[in-house]
C-alpha cells in the first residue's frame, strides 16, 4: 500500500464527543451513572452462565478494521461459522444501533462507555474461567483485575490501550518541540493543525494544559477550556480522528494523535524518521476498550470462543502488528516494543493507566455543560 491510500482504520472515523445518546434513550440516566435500563428478559440473561460453545455466526460490532483479517479467517475456519461485520463511527454511534434494536455478540466499548452498559444491565457476566487464555490477561495485569469501569471486570475483558500525543512532521516544522500542549500553538506550524474531532480528548487536552481535571464539568473552568481553544483557531486547519492520513499525505504539519494510530502509521511510511511524536509534560489522556456481550446477544457462546481465540499468544500478535495498539496480554510486550521502537512516547503500560487520566462519566447536567462547551468550541 503507498503512503497516499488511506488506510482505514478504528481510528479513521471521525469520533464525536457530544452526548447525543441522551435523546437516543441510552444516555445518562437522572443520577449520571448510566444507560438507560435493559428490559426484564435482558436483566434476567445479564448474569446467566454462558455455555462456552458455538451457537450461531458470529455478529460483531466494532471500529473499521480494527481486527487483522488473518484472525478473522483463521476463526471462521477452525470453528466453521462466519464473522458477520458491521461498524460504528462513534461511542454514540453504538449507542443509537443498541437502542434501536440492533443485535450483536460482541461490542468493543471504551472504559467509560463500558461502565454506562454495566451500569444500565446491558452486557452479559463473563466468567474468566470459561476464558483458556484469560490468565495471561488477568494474571498478569492486576489494573484490569478490578478496574473502575466494572468492579472485578465482570461483564468485560481488555482489548487495547492508547494514550493521546501530539504528532508532527520533523521535515516540516523540525525535531525540537516543548514537549507540551502549548505545542499545539507552535507558530511553524499555524494553518496545518489539527486535532481531533471528539469532544473529551479536546476539552481534556485544554483541561490539562491549565492545570484542570480531565473530565472536568465545571461551568467555570469549562468557560476557561473554551477560551483557551478560541486562541487555538487561528491556528488550525480542521477537526479530524484521521490522524493517520492526515500525517502521511502531508494535510497535517501536527496533530493530536492517538499513539495507536501513530504506531500504525509506521508500517505506511517511506521514512518514519521525518515524523515524531510526543507526550506532553502536562499529562496524557489514556484509555482502554473491551470486549463485551450485549445482553440480548444472540450467540454468546461464539462470542465466548472469538474472545479466546483473540487472546491466543500468535494471534494477538497478529493483531498489534496489524492495528498498532498494545493489547494487555502477558508475552505480547515485546512485539508491541519492537513496533514502536521508532516511536517510544507510544509505548502504553497499564503503569499508565493509573495515573487516572480517564476520561470519565459525569453527571446529566455535567455531560450537557460539556456538550455545550464543545459546541461552542466547533462553532469557533
Amino acid at each position: 500500500m503507498s503512503p497516499e491510500a488511506p488506510r482505514f482504520s478504528r481510528r479513521s472515523f471521525l469520533r464525536t464527543g457530544s452526548a447525543t445518546a441522551v435523546g437516543l434513550g441510552l444516555g445518562l440516566t437522572a443520577a449520571g451513572c448510566g444507560f438507560s435500563s435493559a428490559g426484564t428478559a435482558d436483566k434476567k440473561a445479564q448474569e446467566e452462565p454462558i455455555d462456552v460453545k458455538v451457537d450461531g455466526d458470529l455478529v460483531y460490532f466494532n471500529w473499521a478494521d480494527f481486527v487483522d483479517p488473518a484472525v478473522f479467517a483463521g476463526f471462521q475456519k477452525e470453528y466453521g461459522v462466519k464473522v458477520i461485520q458491521s461498524n460504528f463511527d462513534s461511542m454514540e454511534g453504538m449507542a443509537a444501533k443498541l437502542n434501536a434494536g440492533n443485535r450483536y455478540d460482541i461490542i468493543f466499548p471504551t472504559a467509560k462507555w463500558a461502565q454506562r452498559l454495566t451500569a444500565g444491565g446491558r452486557l452479559r457476566s463473563i466468567d474468566h474461567k470459561q476464558l483458556k487464555n484469560a490468565e495471561a490477561v488477568f494474571g498478569s495485569y492486576d489494573y484490569f483485575a478490578d478496574p473502575w469501569y466494572d468492579s472485578g471486570s465482570r461483564h468485560t475483558v481488555p482489548f487495547t490501550m492508547y494514550k493521546t500525543g501530539i504528532g508532527w512532521r520533523k521535515d516540516k516544522i523540525g525535531g525540537d518541540l516543548a514537549g507540551s500542549w502549548d505545542d499545539l500553538w507552535n507558530a511553524r506550524a499555524k494553518g496545518k493543525v489539527f486535532v481531533l474531532d471528539d469532544r473529551d480528548e479536546v476539552l481534556g487536552m485544554a483541561a490539562l494544559k491549565l492545570g484542570l481535571d480531565v473530565s472536568t464539568s465545571d461551568v467555570g473552568e469549562l468557560g476557561r477550556i473554551t477560551s483557551t481553544l478560541r486562541s487555538l483557531r487561528p491556528h488550525l486547519r480542521g477537526f479530524s480522528s484521521d490522524s493517520y492520513n492526515n500525517l502521511l499525505n502531508g494535510n497535517a504539519v501536527m496533530t493530536q494523535a492517538w499513539s495507536g494510530d501513530m504506531a500504525a502509521m509506521l508500517g505506511q511510511a517511506k521514512d518514519p524518521s521525518v515524523f515524531g511524536f510526543e507526550v506532553a509534560k502536562e499529562g496524557a489522556p489514556v484509555n482502554s476498550d473491551c470486549y463485551a456481550i450485549p445482553s440480548d446477544a444472540p450467540h454468546p457462546g461464539t462470542a465466548m470462543l472469538f474472545i479466546d481465540y483473540m487472546l491466543r499468544p500468535e494471534n494477538v500478535k497478529k493483531n498489534i502488528e496489524y492495528i498498532g495498539y498494545p493489547m494487555p496480554v502477558a508475552g505480547s510486550e515485546d512485539t508491541y516494543s519492537a513496533l514502536v521502537e521508532p516511536f517510544p512516547e507510544c509505548l502504553v503500560s497499564a503503569y499508565d493507566l493509573k495515573d487516572d487520566l480517564y476520561f470519565r462519566n459525569g453527571t446529566a447536567k455535567g455531560e450537557r455543560a460539556r456538550d455545550t462547551a464543545w459546541t461552542q468550541v466547533k462553532a469557533g
